[in-house]
C-alpha cells in the first residue's frame, strides 16, 4: 500500500483540521487515528532536534519503530514557541482547526501559549484535548506520568498476576494506547457538539483513567466485593447456578491455549467436545460450580484439566472446542500473532512503501472496516517536512518562510 497525498481525500474525517502539540503516545495516537481516516493532522515538533521519539527503537537500515507507529500520516511543521513569532504562527493555525491536543505536564501549556483559555479566544468553536498522567484533581496531578506509572496504579498488574509471584507491568503501553483510544472518541464526540451548537470545549483524560476504564466489569465487581479476584491460569466468574470460566492449558508441547464459556450448558458442551467429560464427571465436577468460592476445588479441577490437555496438542484441542461451540483459540506471541490468518485476512495489519528505505514495511493496518469512506494508514513525515506548504497556506511567501528558518523560528 502506498501512502496517501498529502491533502486528505479519503476517509471519514475528511475536512477535519487537527493541531497537535503532543509527543509519546497517548498524545499522538489519537491524531494518528484521524490522519488515518482522512483528516489534515499538523503536528508541531521543536526545531531542529523534532519529536525525540525520531530516535527510539531505531533498527538498522529502517525507522523508529516508536516514531513511525504512533505519528504515520501526519504533517511535520517546526515550530520554536518560545518566540512571539513561533506562537503566532501556532494561533494562526488554531484559528483554522477544529481539534487542539496536547499531553505537557499540567501548567506547561499555559507557559507556553497554548493554553485552553489562550486558545479558545482565538477559536471559540475548537475542541481542545488535554492528557496528563494522574488526572489533574488529585494530589499527583502535578506530576509528569507515563505508561508503567499507570499500568502500576490502576490495577492491570493484579490481572495478569499469578498467587505467590511478584506482580510486574507489562511491555505493551496498554495505558497509553486505552488513552489515545478514548482522546480519539472523546474529540469526535466533542466535535459533533461543537458543529452543532458552535462552541467548543476541552476533554481532559489521564492514563490513569484509561487504565481503570479498561478494567472493565472486573473492576466493578472487586469494588463490589470489596475483595480483591483470585488470579492466575483461570478466570473464574458467575456463581454457582451459572458459573464460568476463562482458563490457559498447554498441550503435550507445552504450547497454550484458552477456552472461555458461561453457564453449566457451555460446561457440559466442552468437555463432551474434548472427550473429558467422563473423567470430569468422576472427579466431581460435573457441575462447575462447586469450584465457585473454593479454593480447593478450583485448584484440583485446573490441575485435573492440566493434565488431560498434555496428552494432546493444541490444534486438536482449539478444534475440538471450537467444534463444540466453544470460545476458544491458540495464546500467540507477538510475533504470531502478527502472522495470525485472521489478522492478515481483516487487515489488522498491512504492508506500507517507504520510498526512503527502498522496501515495503509491516505496519498496523486499520481497526476499522469502513464500506464507503475506507481508511488509508501512511507513513510518518521527515522533520519540518511540510513546513512551506502550511507556511504558504497560511500567507507566507517562500522568502518569509526562508528567513524564519534563518531566525530559527522553525
Amino acid at each position: 500500500m502506498s501512502a496517501p497525498p498529502s491533502s486528505s481525500s479519503w476517509g471519514p474525517l475528511q475536512g477535519v483540521k487537527v493541531v497537535s502539540c503532543s509527543t509519546a503516545q497517548a498524545g499522538t495516537v489519537p491524531y494518528m487515528l484521524m490522519a488515518d481516516l482522512g483528516a489534515d493532522v499538523i503536528k508541531i515538533e521543536v526545531p531542529e532536534g523534532g519529536d525525540g521519539s525520531r530516535q527510539m527503537t531505531v533498527l538498522p537500515g529502517m525507522p523508529s519503530t516508536f516514531f513511525e507507529t504512533n505519528n504515520r500520516g501526519v504533517k511535520s511543521v517546526t515550530l520554536n514557541l518560545k518566540s512571539p513569532e513561533g506562537r503566532a504562527i501556532l494561533h494562526k493555525l488554531v484559528a483554522k482547526a477544529d481539534i487542539f491536543g496536547q499531553n505537557f505536564r499540567p501548567g506547561a501549556a499555559e507557559k507556553n501559549g497554548f493554553g485552553y483559555e489562550e486558545l479558545r479566544k482565538i477559536n471559540p468553536r475548537l475542541v481542545y484535548v488535554s492528557i496528563s498522567g494522574y488526572g489533574t484533581k488529585g494530589p499527583n496531578g502535578h506530576l509528569p506520568g507515563t505508561d508503567s506509572m499507570a499500568q502500576a496504579l490502576g490495577g492491570i498488574a493484579e490481572a495478569y498476576s499469578n498467587p505467590g509471584l511478584p506482580m510486574r507491568t507489562g511491555i505493551a503501553s496498554v495505558a497509553d494506547e486505552s488513552c489515545a483510544m478514548l482522546a480519539f472518541g472523546g474529540a469526535l464526540a466533542a466535535l459533533t457538539h461543537a458543529r452543532t451548537t458552535g462552541q467548543g470545549q476541552k476533554i481532559e483524560l489521564s492514563l490513569l483513567g484509561a487504565v481503570i476504564r479498561l478494567m472493565g466489569w472486573t473492576f466493578t465487581t472487586t469494588m463490589w466485593r470489596d475483595k480483591n479476584p483470585v488470579t492466575g491460569q483461570a478466570r473464574i466468574t458467575g456463581t454457582a447456578q451459572r458459573p464460568g470460566i476463562s482458563a490457559s492449558f498447554n498441550d503435550r508441547h507445552g504450547k497454550p491455549l484458552v477456552f472461555q464459556l458461561t453457564g453449566p450448558e457451555n460446561w457440559h458442551d466442552a468437555m463432551a467436545g474434548l472427550g473429558f467429560a467422563e473423567r470430569i464427571k468422576a472427579a466431581g465436577f460435573e457441575n462447575l460450580g462447586v469450584i465457585i468460592d473454593n479454593d480447593e476445588k478450583r485448584i484440583e479441577l485446573l490441575a485435573l484439566l492440566d493434565a488431560l490437555f498434555a496428552t494432546g496438542t493444541r490444534d486438536e484441542w482449539v478444534a475440538k472446542l471450537r467444534g463444540a461451540d466453544i470460545v476458544s483459540a491458540p495464546i500467540n506471541t507477538l510475533l504470531e500473532a502478527s502472522n495470525d490468518p485472521d489478522v492478515l485476512a481483516n487487515g489488522y495489519v498491512t504492508h506500507v512503501d517507504y520510498p526512503k528505505f527502498g522496501r515495503k514495511l509491516k505496519v498496523h493496518g486499520t481497526p476499522w472496516q469502513f464500506s464507503e469512506t475506507p481508511a488509508k494508514p501512511g507513513i510518518a513525515p521527515e522533520l519540518g517536512e511540510h513546513n512551506a506548504t502550511v507556511l504558504g497556506e497560511l500567507g507566507y511567501s517562500a522568502a518569509d518562510v526562508a528567513d524564519l528558518k534563518a531566525r530559527k523560528i522553525i
